[in-house]
């Protein structure tokens, strides 16, 4: 078995364990608390790019139900047992699966280049839509998605994020649904990203 396919495995049984991503290093804590405790509604425009370099905008992503999540390449626990549980999900979808979208923004648009993002989303088996921005553009999302984002410095002088670390739904005509947490039992998830795909 070659590294990247023991990797894609090993992610995948993380998510399979049912690891809870809200509570490892890199979510928000208590301010992912206050961000959650925001009034509902989630979302409005935003200007990105993909991996490909292709402009996206809320515009770009109607048509199809999607699942967006905040993170960043170089996330040590949360993103990719985020991301692997998403790619499973996709997988349970069966059928279903082509009708609804993920989407992975990297809050980090010092480090995470549209390179560095794709290779990220190339460990899971499953498509997904990888998007960054400028900070200022990022900024200006989080805030109107309700998300949590702190950079916090390392003492070797590198630095992490805090983020919030739910799942954001949206319908096919970009509308927020609902919140979604990655450690819900696989059944309920499926359970409900199956409505919104048939709503």
């Amino acid at each position: 078995m070659t590294g990247h396919r023991m990797r894609r495995a090993s992610l995948s049984a993380l998510a399979a364990a049912g690891l809870i991503a809200a509570m490892a290093g890199c979510s928000g804590g208590p301010g992912e608390q206050a961000a959650a405790a925001t009034q509902a509604g989630p979302g409005g425009p935003f200007r990105l790019f993909d991996t490909n370099g292709a402009t996206v905008t809320e515009q770009t992503l109607k048509g199809k139900p999607y699942a967006m999540f905040f993170g960043f390449t170089r996330c040590p626990d949360v993103c990719p047992t985020t991301m692997s549980k998403m790619a499973l999900l996709h997988k349970r979808l069966g059928a279903d699966a082509e009708k609804m979208n993920i989407v992975f923004v990297s809050v980090d648009p010092e480090h995470d280049k549209k390179e560095d993002i794709a290779s990220f989303l190339s460990m899971f088996d499953a498509p997904m839509i990888g998007l960054t921005g400028s900070q200022a553009e990022l900024d200006k999302m989080a805030a109107a998605y309700k998300v949590y984002v702190e950079r916090v410095p390392l003492p070797n002088g590198d630095y992490t994020i805090d983020h919030t670390a739910r799942i954001l739904l949206f319908d096919r005509e970009g509308q927020f649904a609902e919140r979604m947490d990655a450690a819900e039992p696989e059944g309920r998830a499926v359970a409900r990203l199956k409505r919104l795909i048939h709503a």
